[in-house]
């Protein structure tokens, strides 16, 4: 792994997955997304990772709503934009990678696999909802798998790369890191990698710290000092896996989209929150906030429209 010089604090402001009725707190429309995105900026977040909703919490995959998102960000800061290619498991590959082939971001997420990605137990946990989609979206889950085929993959580090999007390689299993190590030699995924630990989501790799070094040691043996690192774990353990990659010399990832959580049995009240939160806990160990110019050094980007200008 590359040790961080500087940790980088991405956001990933609202997701896919947590629906309106589990927090009031959750960005819904553009409107809020862009908000929420600006004041993680704000509080030291360098990168946003964006999906975008409808206004009454629906995950969208329409490209407008995503360019009014962009739009708003890239106008006030010079954060570093991720744009998903996940987008939700009930989606379309076509719609999945709609918005980033519009945008042409800097980063976009990318899923190393298929597998099942469950979170129908929301719905165990839910008294009341505020509307009538979100019930059979959550629990559709549980028959449905996360479509992400070696074919998708190749068309989605060909058609983005050649824009001069680079990857942020969202790993939920170990057989992931082979499979970014596939495209690496397949000459399709080009260091330096950013890789992302993925933990506690029902179908992948659990919220074990045990697995989140045994991953790191992992990708050590397949990419040496060719990678970066990053993990979030999803939900309670979002924080202290952030804290332990950190610590390994990693980079760390909280949002709304991961957890809804600030501590035991309280929700966070905005991104921001959190990202306030994680920055504390990374300067204690005594390690620096990379800026957006810095994680873009870091993660050889391209650069934004500002700083080509």
């Amino acid at each position: 792994m590359r040790a961080a010089e500087k940790v980088i604090i991405t956001t990933a402001v609202t997701g896919s997955v947590n629906v309106p009725s589990q927090s009031p707190y959750l960005p819904l429309s553009a409107d809020e997304v862009a908000d929420a995105a600006l004041e993680a900026v704000a509080a030291g977040s360098a990168v946003v990772h964006l999906h975008a909703r409808e206004p009454d919490g629906r995950p969208t995959a329409d490209p407008e709503v995503f360019e009014k998102i962009v739009g708003r960000i890239t106008a006030e800061t010079d954060a570093v934009i991720n744009i998903t290619t996940g987008g939700a498991t009930s989606m379309t590959m076509e719609q999945r990678l709609a918005a980033a082939l519009r945008l042409r971001p800097e980063l976009a997420s990318l899923n190393m696999g298929l597998m099942n990605f469950v979170y129908s137990g929301i719905a165990d946990k839910v008294t009341e909802w505020k509307h009538d989609w979100e019930k059979p979206y959550v629990l559709n889950t549980y028959s449905h798998p996360f479509v992400n085929t070696f074919d998708s993959i190749e068309r989605t580090l060909r058609t983005l790369g050649e824009a001069g999007t680079r990857f942020e390689y969202e790993c939920y299993d170990i057989g992931h890191l082979y499979t970014l190590d596939y495209f690496v030699r397949k000459g399709l995924a080009k260091p330096p990698l950013l890789i992302q630990g993925v933990f506690g989501v029902l179908g992948g790799i659990g919220a074990d710290h045990a697995n989140l070094e045994h991953m790191v040691r992992i990708a050590d043996k397949l990419f040496g000092d060719d990678y970066s690192f990053s993990a979030f774990a999803a939900g309670r353990d979002q924080l202290q896996f952030g804290t332990h990659s950190a610590w390994l010399g990693g980079h760390v990832r909280v949002g709304l989209e991961d957890s809804l959580w600030i501590g035991r049995g309280k929700l966070a009240e905005s991104n921001a929150q959190q990202v306030r939160k994680i920055r504390g806990v990374v300067e204690d160990l005594g390690k620096e906030i990379a800026t957006p110019a810095e994680a873009r050094a870091m993660l050889a980007l391209r650069g934004n429209d500002k700083e080509s200008a």
